[in-house]
């Protein structure tokens, strides 16, 4: 075991990807829950960090020496520093900087991302803006957690320890006051969601452990409920996946046809890879394809996806994305390719698959910089060029942000 006391003062020298900052103690990397690179703190090892094999420990803020001019009152006052660790709420967890700092700090993670696995010589694009508010208000999607004593509320910052708390600031409105409304029930967790009609669906789900065997009964369909972008309404799962900025989907849609603009050949085949309920797949018939498949791992989203896309005769497909690739027959003509993959970004098999089919232009939509970045330099290392980055702050006071990319050989 060390002998390393309990509490070190440190010098936060950085941002780390995740929303930890970077400090070191006698040649050892220290990350730090809620400081800001130029601070000095007095932080507390977590537990599983007293390991001297250890290369790196963890550690979390209990008092601030010296302050950066970017700190400012946390934006939830029961994620502040003045509280225990423990007892601070996960989900907002740059919520004590400045909001304008907080996209500087986004554009350096991104900056050293690129750097490390995608090559020199891509510069990393300014973190822009969404909107003009203080940045709370925004999720239109929540997830809470009940425990066993009946306790609802977030989980404790990296645990799954329940917090109960008087205040949600950064979910919208309505369902801020929703979830402040709900009052235990069984273990499991709850989604409140706010969709495009403005009405609150609270969502229970029991836990894994708990949900009743094979043939001990059948769950309802879940809800179909429906959003906006545009001129367009998308029906998606109550409880399935849509962006949960309510500016997401236009902002990241509006990014994707600029950059694929000139791009989308009439005559070729185009597609939108993990396309969801087919939101991409729009934007490829409004650039002028004719020929258009999205692909999805979800049945219940292709489906919502053939039908939000019937008036345009787009294909929807049910399937891996790799797998699909694999099957396209040799000398397909591919123009434009949407890839939108999930947070652990694309991968070798499907980078690989897509110079081998050689489309014209791809646009990556990205949720996180280091597999951005990994997937980046592995087309990188086929010929593909880097063209247009944007970067967009759509989840302000989280280390969270989107990236959409022009890829081109």
């Amino acid at each position: 075991m060390t002998s390393s006391p309990a509490l070190l003062d440190l010098d936060i020298t950085g941002i780390a990807h995740g929303g930890t900052f970077i400090a070191r103690h006698e040649g050892r990397v220290v990350f730090v829950s809620d400081a800001i690179p130029g601070e000095r703190v007095r932080a507390r090892l977590t537990e599983d960090s007293t390991d001297d094999s250890k290369s790196f420990w963890r550690a979390e803020t209990v008092e601030v020496l010296d302050a950066s001019p970017h700190r400012r009152a946390h934006i939830w006052s029961e994620a502040d520093v003045a509280r225990a660790p423990e007892d601070r709420p996960g989900g907002a967890d740059l919520g004590h900087i400045d909001l304008a700092h907080q996209r500087v700090l986004k554009r350096q993670v991104l900056t050293e991302a690129l750097d490390r696995f995608a090559g020199p010589g891509i510069e990393a694009p300014e973190i822009e803006a969404v909107d003009s508010t203080d940045g709370t208000g925004w999720r239109t999607r929540v997830t809470l957690h009940v425990d066993d004593q009946g306790r609802v509320g977030p989980y404790a910052a990296r645990s799954h320890r329940v917090i109960p708390v008087e205040s949600h600031p950064l979910a919208r409105p309505s369902i801020a006051r929703a979830a402040l409304a709900l009052a235990g029930g069984e273990p499991g967790s709850v989604d409140l969601v706010e969709p495009g009609d403005g009405s609150v669906r609270v969502i229970r789900r029991e836990r894994l452990d708990e949900r009743p065997a094979r043939g001990q009964g059948r769950r309802p369909a879940p809800e179909v409920v429906y959003e906006q972008v545009g001129d367009r309404r998308f029906q998606v799962d109550a409880g399935g996946f849509w962006q949960v900025h309510p500016r997401a989907a236009s902002v990241l849609d509006g990014a994707v046809y600029g950059i694929l603009d000139g791009h989308v050949d009439p005559e070729k085949k185009h597609f939108d890879l993990y396309g969801g309920v087919g939101l991409f797949a729009a934007s490829l018939a409004d650039l002028g394809g004719t020929d258009i498949v999205t692909v999805e791992s979800s049945r219940r989203a292709t489906a919502h996806a053939r039908q939000n896309l019937a008036p345009l005769d787009v294909g929807a497909v049910t399937a891996r994305v790799d797998r699909y690739l694999a099957g396209i027959p040799a000398g397909t003509s591919a123009g434009a390719v949407v890839l939108d993959p999930p947070r652990a970004g694309a991968g070798r098999a499907v980078v690989d698959a897509l110079h081998a089919l050689a489309p014209e232009a791809i646009a990556y939509v990205a949720c996180d910089p280091v597999a951005l970045a990994r997937d980046l330099g592995t087309f990188r290392q086929h010929g593909w060029n880097v063209g247009t980055l944007r970067g967009f702050d759509l989840f302000p006071h989280s280390h969270h942000f989107e990236v959409v990319a022009l890829l081109t050989r």
